[in-house]
């Protein structure tokens, strides 16, 4: 699961950290970009020494350099990171998205909700936190099952806390 809770909540710890889903590891990127050289070069062995290699190998070089931009960007718009913190009596709630600017969300642990909408958000069981006069998401870039999970860990720590 992409998010941990910890065990005993300390003011300067959070109590809850959400963060996406990462399907493919570093080494899998170093991986898939040899891979997809080794098999660019392949056909290539056949051309050495005539024109038609130095034709064809800015293509497979092109290539190979969009598919590692690509994983970069998907690295990088990935690094999304929640926080829900505890301190005295009321909860923070801090987003931080990979561009633009943290947001933040308060609220006294007694009057904080959380609801699921099966239908109606912008994904299939968005889960969100209300209190303090306001609503914020929480988990969106979680999966659908993981948000189900999330929204039931969630209501069991506010009951705890009221």
């Amino acid at each position: 699961m992409p998010h941990r809770w910890t065990d005993t909540p300390a003011p300067d710890k959070p109590v809850l950290i959400l963060w996406p889903h990462r399907s493919l590891p570093r080494r899998g990127f170093a991986a898939m970009i040899l891979f997809a050289f080794t098999m660019g070069t392949i056909p290539l062995y056949g051309l050495l020494g005539t024109v038609f290699f130095w034709t064809i190998l800015p293509f497979i070089l092109a290539m190979i350099a969009a598919l590692w931009w690509g994983l970069e960007r998907s690295y990088k718009d990935g690094d999304v990171v929640e926080e829900l913190r505890l301190k005295n009596d009321t909860l923070h709630l801090v987003h931080s998205p990979s561009k633009g600017k943290t947001q933040t969300w308060e609220c006294n642990v007694y009057w904080a909700q959380a609801d699921m909408h099966v239908t109606g958000g912008p994904v299939p069981h968005y889960v969100t936190l209300s209190g303090n006069g306001r609503t914020v998401e929480i988990g969106a870039f979680l999966s659908e099952d993981e948000r189900k999970i999330l929204f039931t860990e969630l209501c069991d720590f506010l009951k705890r806390r009221q």
